[in-house]
């Protein structure tokens, strides 16, 4: 710490006395930001697991739409082919924004043997299954979370409940949330959801 006798003798020497003064502030500024920033990782650390799994590691600003973010994870190649089948394309990568609940190619692979290809045969039902899966509007986990019902692109209402500690979608899990595109979010889950029927 710089004893008083140091300041006076800078005190003596105006444009010195001036840039010791601006390194005083700088160093106070340091410490307040340091506190500050001390003081934010406690208070993340007490968040609910949730909320603190995707408040762990910044954000980049996503570059790609909501098509082709799934396209270049490499793990929705079933999806992207009914999105297309469905023609469905042109409409993912609008202005939106949406959230889409994405199955992965693991989740289309529990369905039924047979059950995909006769979706990809029957245009309509598939539209109606995909669109199923997208919300109008971008829905960060929280926001799903504190919903209990979310209207879905073909009308109809999906439910949102806790399974435990494990958030579900109607009978899906939700095992990846967050992915963030230009143009909305994406929710990974771990199973197709099929719209109720009209009967």
């Amino acid at each position: 710490m710089v004893g008083f006798s140091a300041i006076q003798h800078l005190n003596g020497d105006l444009p010195a006395y001036r840039s010791f003064c601006s390194a005083f502030q700088i160093d106070n500024q340091m410490n307040r930001l340091l506190t500050i920033v001390s003081s934010t990782a406690v208070l993340l650390g007490g968040l609910p697991a949730q909320v603190a799994k995707n408040a762990d590691s910044p954000r980049s600003k996503p570059t790609m739409d909501i098509v082709d973010t799934a396209v270049t994870a490499g793990s929705f190649n079933t999806l992207v082919t009914a999105v297309k089948a469905a023609d469905l394309v042109n409409t993912l990568k609008g202005k939106g924004p949406f959230t889409v609940f994405a199955p992965s190619d693991s989740a289309f692979a529990k369905l039924p043997e047979g059950t995909v290809p006769s979706l990809l045969k029957d245009k309509e039902q598939l539209a109606g299954v995909l669109t199923y899966h997208v919300v109008p509007g971008k829905l960060m986990a929280k926001d799903v979370l504190g919903s209990q019902w979310l209207t879905t692109a073909n009308g109809q209402s999906l439910m949102v409940h806790m399974n435990g500690d494990t958030p579900m979608i109607d009978g899906a899990k939700i095992v990846k949330s967050d992915i963030l595109a230009t143009n909305g979010v994406i929710h990974v889950i771990d199973s197709v959801i099929l719209p109720p029927s009209d009967s």
